[in-house]
């Protein structure tokens, strides 16, 4: 560990902070008007670009090189796979019909008197 990490003056974090906080005011904004179905995928936006900075400049990621990059790229990736197969249920949901609660589809046996 001779790697010789760039540190930032402190008006610098400051700056990232202050993104950081105006990020997170934005959200909660969001979070109050009806966007339809892109409410979640502006708060997923801005979630990214908060996780972003936060990784970038607080992290150190920046200034890495070698494995700690190859991790980051892993766990991004990782998880663009879980939402990618998330979104395959989500969307092939109606693929199939439903006949309305799990009771009205089972078969009944035939009363016997």
């Amino acid at each position: 560990m001779s790697e010789h990490v760039h540190v930032h003056p402190k008006l610098f974090y400051v700056k990232v902070f202050l993104a950081l906080i105006v990020l997170t005011t934005i959200t909660t904004a969001v979070a109050y008007v009806d966007l339809g179905i892109f409410n979640t995928v502006v708060a997923l936006v801005i979630a990214v670009c908060k996780a972003s900075l936060v990784v970038l400049f607080f992290m150190h990621l920046k200034e890495q090189t070698g494995m700690t990059r190859v991790v980051i790229i892993a766990a991004a990736l990782w998880l663009s796979v879980l939402i990618v197969i998330t979104l395959s249920d989500r969307f092939t949901r109606h693929w199939f019909p439903s006949n309305g609660p799990w009771e009205a589809s089972a078969v009944t046996a035939p009363q016997s008197q």
